[in-house]
C-alpha cells in the first residue's frame, strides 16, 4: 500500500472516530438517570382481574426478572425497597384469527391480550411517579380444543411484552 493510501485511511479513520465521539457528546450516557438512593424496586404480587388464573403471580414474576436483567434496580421486598411497582391486570381478551389442520388436527389461532393499570411509587419520598398508566400487551395463541391451557401456557409471554413495557416507562422517567 502506497505512503498515500496510508495516510488517507489515517485520515478518514480520524474523521470517523472524531464523528463517532461527538456523536456520544449530544444527550447519550451510560449510566442510569436514576438517582442511586431510588436504585432498589419491589413488585407486590399484581392482583389478577383479569379471568386468567395465575396471571397476577406470573405477571409479577416476568417483571422482576425484567428488572433484574435490565439491571439498575436491585430488588427487595415489599418495604425494604425505594420504589415500589403496583400492577393490576383489569381485562383479558381472545380474539379468533382463524383455524387450520394439520396432521388430521384442528388448531385455532388467537390473539391473547391483557389490559393492566400501573402505578410507580417512590416511597422514600412519598411521592407517585407514574400513576395508573393503562397498559395493553399482546401474544399470539394457537389452541386445539383447551383454549384454558393453552392460555395459561401463552401467559409467559403475554406477561413479558407487559414487562418490558413497563420497566422501560420506568426508566424513561425524569427522575
Amino acid at each position: 500500500m502506497s505512503i498515500y493510501m496510508k495516510t488517507k485511511l489515517f485520515a478518514v479513520s480520524v474523521l470517523l472516530a472524531c464523528a463517532v465521539l461527538s456523536g456520544c457528546k449530544t444527550g447519550y450516557q451510560w449510566t442510569s438517570k436514576v438517582p442511586e438512593d431510588l436504585r432498589t424496586i419491589s413488585v407486590p404480587t399484581f392482583r389478577n382481574e383479569s379471568g386468567v388464573t395465575e396471571l397476577g403471580a406470573v405477571a409479577t414474576r416476568q417483571l422482576l426478572r425484567e428488572f433484574q436483567r435490565e439491571g439498575t434496580f436491585k430488588i427487595r421486598h415489599v418495604g425494604d425497597a425505594a420504589v415500589e411497582v403496583q400492577g393490576v391486570l383489569e381485562k383479558s381478551g381472545l380474539n379468533y384469527l382463524g383455524g387450520d389442520r394439520r396432521g388430521g388436527e384442528r388448531f385455532n389461532n388467537y390473539s391473547f391480550t391483557v389490559e393492566a393499570k400501573v402505578t410507580v411509587v417512590d416511597k422514600k419520598h412519598g411521592r407517585v411517579l407514574i400513576d395508573n398508566k393503562p397498559y395493553r400487551a399482546s401474544t399470539s395463541l394457537l389452541a386445539t380444543q383447551d383454549v384454558g391451557t393453552a392460555k395459561r401456557d401463552a401467559s409467559g409471554r403475554l406477561a413479558d411484552d407487559l414487562a418490558r413495557q413497563i420497566v422501560d416507562d420506568v426508566l424513561a422517567m425524569p427522575w
